[in-house]
């Protein structure tokens, strides 16, 4: 069986307030394959952002891993410490952030920064990184990449800083890219053009890819998997065409249901009703249930079930059955 390049098992995320412990990651749990993309969707607040900082060691105190294991190629990354951590960022796993601009540093040329993370990361001579820098801006389609590397950051469009910005998180040639957002502060054309980019260096490195994103759109046409989250948890996870036409969660349906193409015929999109819960006041039970169409008294009082394995597709005592939506036809 082929190991996963990041596995998180059960992974708790908590932030102590004076009002109390907010979980804003309770209990996720998911591998990514070498040459996947894995979509993380879900509200603003869900904990997508937040599960990939964990990942990277970038979470902001006091928000701190209090359990769980954060695994990178078969090896624990989730204690280590913030040095340790420098050493496999940009190396062992890149970063892709949702507003090229402020990715990258305004004051240096663009191969300045090429170079700089190249020369960090592997063992070669500031002639070879020169030359792996331009290599890495034609791999992501810069132009004239010879005569770019010397251009600054605001010299480039915005499709062409973020196509930098994947050439930087890509050129220590790492194993595991996270790519938060990363094409929200583009154009439609401009989103297409950085997918079809994207999944095509994922296949060609065999690199890992979490996609953090609340664009279905995004999942739909770059994902292999998708994982759904709602109030730091997973809802539901599977391929990503049996999750967006045959959703299982409640929640997940809901969401797709909401949609264009599904809420085709009517007036107005459907809706879920109401929105979700903050953390420091989650219902007991599932959190989804004061929302929830389907919820029954288990739901609303029994614990929270939980996705503990590849083998469980969704977080519900009553999964959705033939549910396939509109979109699908």
């Amino acid at each position: 069986m082929v190991q996963p390049v990041l596995s998180i098992k059960s992974l708790v995320v908590e932030i102590p307030t004076r009002k109390g412990i907010l979980r804003p990651v309770d209990r996720v749990s998911y591998d990514i394959f070498p040459g996947e993309i894995l979509g993380i969707v879900g509200e603003s607040g869900a904990g997508k952002s937040m599960t990939g900082n964990a990942v990277i060691g970038l979470l902001e105190r006091p928000a701190r891993i209090v359990s769980g294991d954060v695994l990178l190629s078969g090896n624990p990354i989730h204690n280590l410490s913030a040095s340790e951590f420098r050493k496999i960022r940009g190396k062992k796993i890149g970063m892709i952030f949702q507003d090229p601009l402020t990715s990258l540093n305004p004051l240096l040329t663009v191969g300045e920064q090429l170079v700089e993370t190249i020369i960090e990361h592997l063992a070669v001579s500031k002639k070879e990184a020169q030359e792996r820098a331009i290599a890495a801006l034609e791999e992501v389609g810069i132009p004239a990449a010879r005569e770019r590397i010397g251009s600054y950051p605001h010299e480039f469009s915005g499709g062409m800083r973020q196509r930098v910005v994947i050439a930087l998180a890509l050129c220590a040639e790492p194993d595991l890219v996270i790519a938060d957002e990363p094409t929200t502060a583009l154009d439609v054309s401009v989103q297409a053009q950085i997918i079809a980019l994207l999944k095509r260096l994922c296949r060609e490195r065999g690199v890992g890819v979490m996609l953090v994103t609340h664009d279905m759109g995004v999942i739909a046409e770059a994902a292999d998997r998708v994982a759904v989250m709602y109030a730091g948890r997973l809802a539901e996870l599977g391929a990503v065409q049996d999750v967006l036409t045959e959703p299982k969660h409640p929640y997940t349906y809901g969401l797709m249901g909401s949609t264009p193409l599904a809420s085709r015929g009517l007036k107005r999109l459907k809706q879920i009703p109401g929105s979700m819960p903050r953390l420091g006041a989650l219902p007991e039970g599932c959190a989804f249930s004061p929302r929830c169409d389907f919820a029954q008294e288990v739901c609303k009082t029994g614990s929270s079930p939980f996705i503990a394995d590849e083998d469980a597709q969704a977080a519900c005592w009553f999964p959705l059955q033939h549910t396939k939506l509109r979109s699908s036809k």
